[in-house]
């Protein structure tokens, strides 16, 4: 694989790591033009320590590189031992039905907790909130999503959302335009979402209108809605430029979905993913759980260079030296989170 790093600038590809130490072929690809972000998981995670050590053998190669994590809260939350146990976002939405204000203060001080602890890693981006709307029948979005009604996921999103920039991490909205109203789990196979364009327009993208001065990215979806595209969100120029960027006026970056799920794979090899997503308006190409698919792209993709969306992913990136989360805002949220968890 070449490594040349003449002109490198920060790509359109995000990978991600095989486990807690990096690798000599990671620290290869790592420094790669087409590089230029890294998620972690859960397998990447051992400790605070630990963490710490990888984040500056990463940086120490790649000074630049966009960092996230793929962490929410309840059973998407990747960092545990040493960090707050977030609730399911669902918990907010279940408080709004008691007591309106108090859900909006407990979200908003929950983006914060979640921002706070992964700031001063030098991480600059969780992949949240979830604006999904809980439609009941979709087990992979479930309690990951605030609240069934539009109006209330865009209050709570909002609040979460504050929270989350006063820790000063980026945010991303996902998963546009909506996969809440669809059953099959994407990461296995390709949802079909049959409703028109007036209905998502009306549900679903609602609360993408209401927080997108809080947004400093989004993450487009692998699901089709055949009334509006015959290709999925995340492949799809009508959904990506036509209607998030020309119609609702979004500027800042769109994140495809994982191009190795199983509903990015009807699209054809790891390379035709990358290029049909791009071409659609995705800034930013996440390869995941996929370490052969990543080298077959670095060494195959004739990405256009430099790449468009370079500066809204610069943007993304919040440097190192933030503060962390203090004691007393840990105790508080720990405290309001079991109590409402145990009157509800």
């Amino acid at each position: 694989m070449s490594t040349d790093t003449k002109g490198l600038h920060l790509g359109p590809v995000m990978g991600d790591l095989k486990g807690v130490e990096l690798q000599a072929d990671e620290a290869e690809w790592l420094q790669h033009p087409l590089i230029g972000g890294l998620i972690f998981f859960a397998r990447n995670f051992v400790d605070r320590d630990q963490i710490q050590h990888l984040i500056a053998q990463v940086r120490a190669i790649r000074p630049d590189i966009l960092l996230a994590v793929d962490t929410e809260g309840g059973r998407v939350q990747r960092f545990r031992s040493g960090f707050v146990e977030l609730p399911p976002l669902s918990l907010y939405g279940q408080v709004w039905e008691r007591d309106q204000a108090a859900a909006a203060a407990l979200a908003e001080l929950g983006g914060y907790v979640l921002g706070a602890e992964l700031a001063p890693l030098d991480i600059d981006l969780p992949f949240s909130p979830v604006l999904d709307l809980d439609g009941g029948i979709s087990a992979i979005i479930g309690d990951r999503a605030l609240h069934a009604r539009p109006e209330v996921v865009a209050a709570l999103a909002a609040a979460h959302l504050r929270g989350l920039r006063h820790a000063r991490v980026s945010t991303t909205a996902k998963h546009f335009p909506g996969h809440g109203a669809v059953a099959p789990d994407s990461h296995v196979e390709l949802p079909v979402d049959g409703r028109t364009l007036s209905e998502i327009v009306a549900q679903d993208l609602a609360p993408y209108r209401s927080c997108l001065p809080l947004l400093d990215s989004v993450m487009a979806a692998h699901v089709v809605y055949p009334e509006v595209d015959s290709l999925p969100a995340s492949f799809s120029r009508t959904w990506l430029h036509d209607i998030l960027r020309d119609q609702m006026g979004f500027t800042a970056a769109i994140f495809a979905d994982d191009l190795s799920m199983g509903g990015a794979q009807a699209q054809g090899d790891i390379v035709a993913r990358a290029n049909q997503a791009f071409a659609a308006g995705c800034d930013m190409l996440p390869v995941c759980n996929a370490p052969a698919e990543l080298v077959v792209l670095l060494d195959s993709w004739s990405c256009p260079q430099p790449t468009r969306g370079e500066q809204r992913l610069h943007a993304l990136r919040r440097g190192a030296g933030r503060a962390g989360l203090a004691e007393d805002q840990r105790a508080t949220f720990v405290r309001q989170v079991a109590q409402w968890q145990e009157s509800l």
